[in-house]
Formats: structure tokens, sequence, C-alpha cells
């Protein structure tokens, strides 16, 4: 028993000790991370009209989740399920009787500067996939030694992954990898789990395909997005620790030390120590297959800051629709993340038995502890949500008003000042991508251009670019044709009054005004996106149905252990 609930106390403390600013009422906001009370359901949620599907189906199961949990709620459930279970994970991942090596991997996989940087930068819906990972690997695994329910497990955590473009491109690429092969009905169990996870996966392809944008992207975000030094050793040295992220503001700052490149040299010498043991323990095709997925993850992370990588990217984002993806190559290092974490923890184990052998038991225990502990020693300032990153904040009483005055006559929205992330006072000047999109219950333009430092990364929704043409050309935005004009007053400057020309203020609180365009006329309304609908159709009835099974099994289990004869109970 005891051996059971260590790896869930593991996984609930590292979740407690990350997120205990949560246990503060409000919402956090950062970067990427927007939960909003009540998020509407809508075409344009489902299938961007123009924009690329970077938050396809994301903003779908977040509004179709909202009609069941207020989003303070959500956004707590989502941000502790990604912790818990990437520890969890990671965990039974490893494969040793050991308790203690299982602590190891559970911190040496939910403790990393990934992990951290993800989060800092908002982007939990990557995370997801972070925490379904070891999952996934666990269930190929099972697939391939023809375990029952392993086929069911795997396509819950590729399904779990799809949740964003790049998380169901990683579950894709090691579902194909980890089980086409030679064993036990291996065409049968590779094309269904392929063909599945190409299908939980249709959502953001189909939305892709049909948007009016080209689904190219601006090369100077080849540059913008590299991977980036955070101390002394490079930026190279930086992806073999995990780290690296682009945004210098969403890494912690120990990751800036001295010794912190030393640090990852002992990572990696004691997680290379620990391959062969997993070699003997893992069947070998697994193995090889997951160390080619890592280095290939790390090399894909590489590629921005390697001789003439570069240039290929940015031939490949101008060149090949949906290549963007690939301009943020740190992101891809998941594989690596893990093959490094499994490692480290039966490479400690592996010495704690030396040790263990040489002197006594207690030595190798503490060699063990001392395994486990390493990540948060180095790397401190991830607890308490980064120091206060984290916080939470409540919504001013303005968006709530702005949101039922926009119900009550809906049309687009033009927010002001334009421009993709915003900051405000009330979230403590913390960047935000612009909440509009998400807290309105219609269709918002945002300018989708991304600016860093001296540097504008052109976005790719060509309505955002028209309507910038017209800003810069001093027209008024009435001219764009929408309904209403939304000014973040708190975000930036007033626009100059030359903008809002012939517009009829109709709301004016602390931190918005909401102005109507007099001269805006319904049009018809677009057609309803058939196949991005019916993607999202196939791939919610695959989750449902993969749901709706496990859970008619669990409750077979209880029924049937209830009703066991103790001699039956004991045979089993």
């Amino acid at each position: 028993m005891r051996e059971r609930l260590v790896p869930h106390a593991v996984a609930a403390a590292v979740t407690a000790v990350v997120l205990a600013p949560l246990a503060f009422p409000g919402y956090v906001l950062r970067y990427d991370m927007i939960f909003v009370p009540k998020m509407t359901l809508s075409w344009e949620v489902i299938a961007p009209a123009t924009a690329l599907p970077r938050a396809v189906p994301q903003d779908a199961v977040v509004a179709l989740a909202n009609q069941l949990f207020p989003g303070w709620l959500l956004q707590r459930l989502v941000l502790v399920g990604i912790l818990y279970l990437a520890a969890l994970g990671a965990a039974r991942l490893v494969p040793t009787e050991r308790t203690g090596v299982r602590v190891v991997a559970a911190l040496g996989y939910a403790w990393t500067p990934y992990l951290a940087e993800r989060l800092l930068i908002g982007q939990w819906g990557l995370l997801v996939a972070y925490a379904a990972l070891p999952w996934l690997v666990r269930a190929a695994i099972g697939v391939r030694a023809a375990e029952r329910g392993a086929l069911r497990l795997l396509l819950l955590a590729a399904a779990a992954s799809a949740i964003t473009p790049t998380g169901g491109l990683l579950a894709l690429v090691v579902v194909t990898v980890l089980l086409v092969g030679r064993y036990a009905g291996a065409a049968r169990a590779a094309s269904t789990a392929i063909a599945t996870t190409a299908l939980v996966n249709a959502p953001w392809l189909v939305a892709g395909f049909v948007s009016e944008g080209s689904g190219r992207s601006d090369p100077a975000g080849v540059a913008v997005f590299a991977a980036r030094a955070e101390n002394w050793a490079g930026a190279l040295w930086a992806l073999a620790g995990t780290g690296g992220i682009w945004n210098g503001q969403a890494t912690p700052a120990s990751r800036s030390g001295s010794l912190i490149p030393l640090a990852t040299l002992l990572m990696l010498a004691v997680a290379g120590y620990g391959l062969p043991v997993l070699w003997r323990r893992w069947p070998k095709p697994v193995v090889g297959r997951l160390g080619l997925l890592a280095v290939a993850s790390w090399l894909g992370a590489a590629l921005g800051v390697l001789p003439g990588g570069a240039s290929l990217l940015g031939w490949l984002v101008t060149a090949v629709p949906g290549a963007g993806l690939l301009r943020d190559g740190q992101k891809l290092l998941v594989p690596y993340v893990l093959l490094v974490a499994i490692g480290g923890a039966l490479g400690a184990e592996r010495l704690a038995g030396q040790l263990a052998a040489r002197f006594d038991l207690a030595t190798g225990r503490v060699l063990l502890a001392g395994a486990a502990l390493l990540p948060v020693a180095v790397m401190p300032d991830l607890a308490v949500g980064g120091v206060g990153r984290l916080r939470p904040v409540a919504w001013p009483a303005d968006w709530a008003a702005v949101g039922r005055l926009v119900d009550e006559r809906p049309g687009e929205v033009v927010s002001l000042p334009f421009q993709e992330y915003q900051s405000y006072a009330w979230n403590g000047g913390r960047v935000v991508i612009d909440p509009a999109p998400r807290y309105l219950g219609v269709p918002v333009l945002i300018d989708d251009t991304l600016r860093v430092g001296g540097t504008s990364v052109a976005g790719e929704d060509p309505r955002a670019a028209r309507l910038r043409e017209l800003l810069a050309a001093g027209e008024p935005v009435a001219v764009a044709g929408t309904r209403w004009v939304l000014v973040q007053r708190a975000a930036g400057p007033t626009p100059d009054p030359a903008t809002l020309a012939g517009l009829r203020r109709v709301y004016a609180g602390d931190e918005l005004t909401l102005y109507e365009n007099p001269a805006w006329h319904p049009t018809p309304e677009p057609s309803h996106p058939g196949p991005v609908g019916l993607a999202h159709l196939l791939a919610g009835t695959v989750v449902l149905v993969l749901v709706s099974s496990g859970t008619a099994r669990w409750c077979y289990r209880v029924v049937a252990s209830r009703h066991a004869s103790p001699a039956e109970g004991e045979g089993g």
C-alpha cells in the first residue's frame, strides 16, 4: 500500500508547492493563459475564419467545459491536473520496484525548467501534452505487449495532447514511432492507434486547411523564437538542461546562475548512467525509438541556433503552410525531457545500489533523496507560483458590463490598443494576450503582430493586416465596418480622436470604453464551417467513446469485486 500511495503523495506535494498562490480567489492571467468567468461556445471559437488555428480545439474545449464549471475553478482543475499527472505519470513509467526511484522520476519530470518556462508563459495547453506523454509511452509499451486496456489509455493520452496543434503533432509522431514494427497484433494495433490519433488532431488540421489565411509565417520570427542562452554556457547547453525558452520574462531567475551548467552536466551524466538499466528493463525497440525521439526533439529545438538552421527554418515557414509551428522549437523538447527524467531516476538507482553494496543501505538512500531534491535545489523559484508570478487577480467589473452590452446587440468588435498583448495595472503589470476574444461572446479583431524588443513579427490574419493598414493611414476605425470598438484605457494611450471619428460612446468605465458604429449594418452571416464542425464532432465522439468505455469497465470491475466470493477475491 505504501508503495502505491507515495507517488500520489509526491505528486500532490509538488502540485501544492508550485500552485500555492491559486489558494487565493481570482484568475491567473499571464501571457497566453486566459480564463474568463464563462466563455461562449461559438463558431469563431471552433473555427477562426482567418487566423491560424493555434487555439483549436483548446478554446472550444474550454468554452464547453465552462458550461459546467466557472472559469476560476476550471483553471485550477486544469493546472492541478497538469502538475499532478506529470509527476504521477513519470513515477509509474519508470521501470523499478523501488519507491524512492519513483520519487526521483516524479520530481525529475514535474520540476523542470521546461515545465516552469511554459507555465510562466501561460501555455497550459502544451503542458497538457507534457503531462500526457508518460502515460502515452506507458500505454504504447502495453500495446506492444498486448496488455488489456492499453490501447484505450494510449488513445486517451493522445486525445488530451491534441488540445493544441503542437501537442497533437507530438502525440502523433510518438505513437507512430513507438508502435510501428513487429510484435503481436502489430498491424491492427498500430493502424488503429495512428488513425485514431490522426482523427483527434482533425479539428486543428481541418481548421488550418479551410482558413482564409495562407498559413505561412513571417521568417523574422525564426530569430525571435530561437532558443535563448540562460547563462554563460549558451543556448545549446540551456536546451540540454531542458530550458532555453525564447522569452526571458518566462525564465526563473535561478536559471542564470553560474553553477547551473555544472548541475546540467551532473544531471546528464546520471541520466546516461541509467540508460543501460532502461535498455535491460524495457523492450529494446521502445528504448531505441524513444531515444531517437529524444535526440530528434532536441535537434528540432536547437535548429534555430545551429549553423544553417535559421536559414532552413526561414525557408520552411515562408514556403510550407503551417511550418510556423516549428519556429518556437524549444517547445518540441518534451520527449527529451521525459527520457532524461527516466534515465536520471534509473541512474540514481544504479548509483545508490553500488553505494549500498560498498558502504551501507543508508548511504544509498541518502543518494536517492539527494537526487530527488536536486531539481528543487537548483531551481527553487518554481515554488509558490514562480515566487508570486502566478498570482490570481479579479476581473474588473467593466468587463462584465461590456460583455452584457455586446451580448444584447451582437456584432464584431475591434479591440484597441491594436496589439496582441496588453498590460494592465490591475493585473500587476503582467503581460497577457488580449482577453477580449475570449471574454466577449462575439468575433473580436486584434492585431496579431508580435513585438519582441525592437523586432516585429507579422501575423497571419489578413483581416488584421487590412485594419492595421487603415489605422496607419490615419483612417477612422469605423471604416472597417465593425459594430463595436473597445478601448482598453488601462492598456495604453488613448486613441487619437480621428481614429474614433463617427463612433457613438455607449459605455465608459474606469478600465474600458465601448463605442458603437451607427453606420454599421448587419451582413449575411457566413455559412457555418461544416468541415471543421464535422472534425470537432468526430474527435469529440472518439473521446466520448473512450471515456465511456473506460468508465463502464471500471464500474464493472467494482461491481464484480463486490459480488466475488472470498475465495474468488483471494484468487484474483
